[in-house]
């Protein structure tokens, strides 16, 4: 692997074996657990120290590879640094990947072309309730949790790190950090690297619409039984690792849209997220009846992928609920003052859920209507933001300096 592309999750395991051969005092390579279909869940250790920071790559499959690439790139310079001599008493833990099964679903995409068209005709990403760092809700039997899922708390509970780091990814956007407490340092850090590497940073993320920023790109998540503005999170191995330390969720995008950085305010911001509303509750509905279409053909048949589309064209009418003007509750939390760059966090967002449901409806059934939605909602979706791809070796570079900067500047 050169770093022009993304490694497979193969590549990733082969990368961690060779730093355990080349540092065998330093590294070790153990299995944690096993998947749903029994890939074997495995966590390379560098370091020997009794102070434990733990990276965690693929939670979500489609982002699997940066993360993956991102794990290969601090383990070895983590091992370098310790080879000369220089050891802070930590110990770092990766997870190379904690969603095998779903990772090795996007992989015909990995050796390229890097192009949207491409990516998503190779896409998946499981239905929430298969994605590993959520936990099961209150009332919910322990036993419910996916096996990745129980892997992963395992973890936490035996190493109570000082810091989590997950590694997550965007297809559209810019470069952020979410945390579950404040770090100061850290956006003067991330906010040099993006520039360093022209890489946008996001200033509105729709994942964190409520989460105060203490800096450019970072958000902080909100006290635990704020569920609203905390949102899925409240749910989560983020959560979880709470009473041992501190969570970086660290996100990078592929491609960079340069108004994801626009602080500027929007001109018409109702009018834009009306539209953009409009456009989802129109889109989803185009898959929808695909889907019943072809029911007949599928003979009441299940896979990861029906699942996940099943589940984006349900919650359809829900999803806008939060932000858009036509359908928000009278009673719901006040939008933040809208930028250009959040404005846009919730086009991108429009946009992608729709792309998605088709994308993987295709790869179920070969259906003429389904591929010219994919066909045109990617050169729409180019159109719209006139994204520029990044370099993988930039994406990694990002990630990796975002882990290493919260590391840092938590003084630990």
């Amino acid at each position: 692997m050169t770093g022009e592309r993304y490694p497979t999750t193969a590549e990733v395991v082969t990368g961690a074996r060779e730093l355990t051969l080349r540092y065998p005092d330093l590294c070790h390579l153990g299995v944690v657990g096993r998947s749903r279909a029994g890939r074997p869940l495995l966590m390379l250790t560098v370091g020997n120290g009794s102070r434990n920071v733990l990276v965690v790559a693929g939670p979500h499959a489609n982002e699997a590879a940066v993360g993956g690439a991102t794990v290969l790139r601090l383990a070895a310079l983590i091992a370098a640094t310790r080879q000369r001599g220089e050891d802070d008493g930590s110990a770092w833990h990766f997870l190379l990947c904690i969603d095998p099964d779903g990772a090795v679903l996007n992989e015909p995409w990995l050796h390229g072309p890097y192009t949207l068209r491409s990516h998503y005709e190779h896409f998946f990403r499981p239905c929430a309730a298969e994605q590993p760092e959520w936990l099961p809700h209150s009332g919910e039997a322990e036993a419910a949790a996916l096996p990745e899922t129980r892997a992963l708390v395992g973890v936490l509970d035996w190493l109570r790190p000082v810091l989590q780091c997950s590694l997550h990814g965007i297809d559209v956007g810019g470069s952020f950090v979410q945390l579950t407490s404040e770090v100061p340092g850290v956006p003067e850090r991330i906010s040099k690297s993006a520039a360093e590497l022209d890489i946008p940073l996001e200033r509105g993320s729709s994942d964190a619409f409520q989460w105060p920023s203490p800096g450019p790109g970072v958000y902080v998540m909100p006290p635990p039984d704020d569920e609203v503005a905390v949102g899925d999170g409240a749910h989560s191995t983020w959560a979880h690792a709470r009473r041992y330390g501190v969570t970086a969720i660290v996100e990078v995008p592929m491609w960079a849209c340069d108004r994801a950085a626009d602080t500027s305010p929007h001109p018409d911001p109702e009018q834009a997220l009306r539209i953009a509303g409009a456009a989802l509750r129109r889109d989803l509905p185009l898959v929808a009846e695909v889907l019943r279409a072809i029911a007949p053909q599928l003979g009441g048949g299940d896979c990861a992928l029906l699942r996940t589309v099943r589940e984006l064209v349900a919650l359809g009418p829900r999803l806008t609920a939060d932000w858009d003007p036509a359908v928000r509750a009278l009673d719901a939390a006040p939008l933040p003052p809208m930028t250009n760059a959040r404005v846009t966090s919730i086009e991108v967002y429009a946009q992608r859920v729709p792309l998605r449901a088709a994308a993987m409806l295709r790869r179920i059934a070969d259906v003429p209507l389904v591929a010219r939605l994919v066909d045109e909602w990617c050169a729409a979706y180019e159109r719209a933001y006139s994204p520029r791809w990044i370099p993988v070796a930039d994406q990694v570079e990002q990630q990796a300096r975002s882990v290493i900067a919260v590391y840092e500047e938590m003084h630990v």
